[in-house]
């Protein structure tokens, strides 16, 4: 579900400093999380990515910047805003905050709160993300997965799947909006969780801006692990978005109130050896064409597959 305000989570070990920035950005309309550790911060990202994070450098049990490293590593954290707040100022520090962990924004300490809280404001202006970001998932969408399709024409060596969810809107008109909203949140996350143990920090998953489609870019060395791993726990899991009594295997179809056909993954896979392609909609035309020439499982039978060619 969509969330009416925006989550900052501030990652400070010193306890005045991060009561102060808790209680000055709280009293300002945000949500805000708290970690004192590292490790305590990359579980908070993983279970619930904030908006912005606040990061401090030196913390009790690794480096803010491995923290930061590690977030651009994970695809569902990858493009969350990164405001580095560090006593350790020097050009050697700015330069590894913007070029290791692509920091944002870097801030010395002591530092002026107002200053801070402006900051922090310009990165969340809708001005400044509108159309990049999905607004349910949070992940890249847009101009952001436009950019990385016209990096890949000029490379070789990449596969990118299209991923649709097959009876998303059957499953929406059946139980409304807001549910079919916490599927894409579960298809991102589950996405982002794959890619973790079978990816790379080189891979990419963004979202269309229209429809249950989802875009995974990766080496064909990977994607095979990738897909099928993907596939297999989506189809593991996705039951428990419907009402027990509406499950396959709880209540046959025919003693269904109305058919809610059971909802699938369909993943048209291309390589750069399918090409070549003169610009990006020609690649995203032979990938649709790809995904569109199975129909949708539309019986609730079929399960999640893997178009290749």
């Amino acid at each position: 579900m969509s969330k009416d305000k925006e989550t900052i989570l501030i990652v400070e070990d010193d306890p005045n400093i991060a009561r102060l920035l808790e209680v000055y950005l709280g009293q300002r309309g945000y949500d805000i999380l708290m970690a004192g550790r590292g490790e305590e911060a990359l579980a908070i990202c993983r279970a619930t990515p904030p908006d912005l994070i606040v990061l401090d450098v030196r913390l009790p049990d690794m480096s803010g910047y491995d923290v930061g490293q590690a977030l651009r590593a994970a695809p569902d954290t990858q493009n969350i805003p990164i405001v580095v707040l560090t006593a350790f100022s020097e050009r050697n520090n700015r330069m590894i905050a913007h070029n290791v962990v692509k920091a944002d924004y870097f801030l010395g300490k002591p530092f002026d709160i107002e200053e801070v809280y402006s900051v922090i404001r310009n990165q969340l202006s809708p001005a400044r993300r509108r159309g990049q970001f999905h607004p349910i998932t949070n992940l890249p969408t847009g101009e952001l997965v436009n950019d990385r399709l016209r990096a890949l024409l000029a490379g070789d060596g990449w596969t990118l799947a299209l991923i649709r969810v097959n009876g998303f809107e059957r499953f929406t008109q059946f139980y409304g909006v807001v549910v079919g909203e916490n599927v894409l949140q579960f298809t991102a996350l589950l996405l982002g969780d794959v890619l973790r143990e079978h990816g790379d920090p080189a891979d990419f998953v963004g979202q269309m801006v229209v429809g249950p489609y989802f875009l995974l870019i990766s080496a064909p060395g990977r994607i095979e692990a990738i897909a099928d791993e993907l596939t297999a726990r989506f189809d593991k899991n996705i039951e428990l978005h419907y009402d027990y009594r509406d499950r396959p295997h709880v209540v046959p179809a025919a003693d269904a109130p109305r058919e809610v056909p059971l909802m699938s993954l369909s993943l048209a896979v291309l390589s750069s050896a399918d090409g070549p392609f003169g610009d990006i909609r020609e690649l995203t035309e032979a990938a649709e064409a790809r995904l569109h020439r199975t129909p949708p499982p539309g019986d609730g039978l079929r399960r999640s597959e893997v178009i290749r060619d």
